[in-house]
């Protein structure tokens, strides 16, 4: 272990969470150097929905890279990327009728959010961005300056301007109350300066596990239409079928005008990103917005397999519906029995919120010790967030939960509420 702490950054964060050094990982599994496991619901804080080399897509990078395909090939067309456009047109974008350009921007989720940034200025000739309080959008300038999190933004080191803050959306207002509370902030952010483009993430991840209703998303799409300010949907950690649907908008009933997707995208935990655009607005020049990694052709061979595999037909959705169910039950049973306020979530991305700031650390520190590995959200670690493998076995998961329970119990060391 010494290595670690005497060669790398002190920016380190997951590794001293989880003081251990993992050796392999398979589906829900991650097994360290002395030869204990984890059940793994962090997922790679959602690059993982499929899991720890799944199988077919192993079987598929293997017989590629042994044919000496091409892994580097910038914006250039090779067989992977052909293949992979094509298995996303026909399985994602002709099911949904969405008519889409697809730009690589660079290998991760922050790169797609600054590609659509500067087009949706560049489309509009206008300067401001409007992002909501606890979203999180990635940590370079652009996308920190659209990020919420004042810990985040002050690792800036510089001003971060042409972005307003709005409030998200309050699941203890009535929705007419909330509705109206949107379109008085977003008309008051106007007044002082046009917007080029609202960003936000329907479900908010890093935030604390925030779903927005269905209405207020179509209000937001609404008065974004007819202000002539693009939607942008960071759809990076809450896309690929983490909620349900491929798109975790789809269930609003709104179509954006761009969508950063990332993370569960390649399938395999590889780099790969994607700005998806109205065709309308490709309005750049060749060149204009590039980068070395855009185009990581390994990525494309797994995410067009991954697509193959799960996206061919309504299964996956129909199940991680369906497990959700189990453990947005199971967890407001944990909460009633400790007296804690109520989960939240959708599909397989859920909150368990604590009262107490900090507490959701001690949890998930619990929980690591029991062979459990969950992570932290909100801006006080307030929130235990579960993010298990779309794949997971019903088995993992109820022992995930089962173990995540006594985590709590060991840590409320109080009587418990529930008969």
């Amino acid at each position: 272990m010494s290595v670690f702490g005497t060669m790398e950054s002190e920016v380190r964060s997951y590794s001293r969470a989880w003081p251990t050094v993992f050796t392999t990982g398979h589906g829900a599994l991650l097994r360290d150097e002395s030869g204990r496991s984890y059940l793994d619901f962090f997922a790679g804080a959602g690059a993982l929905n499929y899991g720890h080399n799944p199988p077919e897509l192993k079987a598929a990078l293997l017989e590629y890279l042994s044919g000496d395909g091409v892994t580097h090939g910038l914006d250039m067309n090779t067989t992977a990327k052909r293949a992979f456009l094509e298995r996303f047109r026909d399985l994602v974008l002709v099911p949904r009728g969405l008519d889409y350009r697809v730009q690589f921007p660079g290998p991760g989720g922050t790169n797609a959010v600054e590609a659509a940034l500067k087009l949706a200025r560049k489309v509009t000739g206008r300067h401001a961005v409007a992002y909501f309080d606890r979203g999180f959008h990635g940590m370079t300038l652009g996308s920190l300056a659209v990020t919420a999190n004042p810990a985040k933004r002050a690792g800036a080191g510089v001003p971060l301007p042409h972005t307003v803050p709005l409030p998200f959306d309050d699941p203890a207002q009535d929705e007419e109350r909330a509705v109206a509370g949107l379109v008085r902030s977003l008309d008051t952010a106007a007044a002082h300066a046009p917007m080029a483009a609202v960003v936000l993430e329907t479900v908010q991840g890093e935030g604390g596990v925030n779903p927005a209703r269905p209405v207020w998303l179509r209000t937001l799409a609404s008065w974004t239409q007819d202000h002539g300010t693009l939607l942008i949907v960071d759809d990076i950690q809450m896309g690929c079928g983490r909620t349900g649907p491929f798109f975790s908008f789809e269930r609003a009933g709104i179509v954006p005008d761009l969508v950063c997707l990332s993370k569960s995208l390649s399938g395999y935990g590889m780099p790969m990103a994607l700005t998806l655009l109205r065709p309308e607005y490709d309005v750049w020049k060749p060149g204009e917005h590039n980068g070395t990694f855009r185009g990581y052709n390994p990525a494309f061979v797994t995410a067009a397999r991954t697509l193959e595999l799960f996206w061919s037909d309504g299964a996956l959705e129909t199940r991680t519906a369906a497990l959700g169910e189990r453990v947005g039950g199971a967890l407001a049973r944990t909460a009633h029995r400790y007296g804690l306020p109520a989960p939240r979530g959708l599909g397989m991305a859920w909150a368990l919120p604590f009262d107490r700031p900090g507490a959701a650390r001690e949890v998930c520190d619990a929980a690591y010790r029991s062979g459990l590995l969950l992570e932290t959200a909100g801006p006080h670690d307030e929130v235990a967030k579960l993010l298990p493998p779309l794949i997971v076995t019903d088995e993992q998961l109820a022992h995930g939960l089962d173990t995540l329970d006594a985590a709590v119990a060991s840590v409320a060391g109080v009587r418990t509420l529930a008969a």
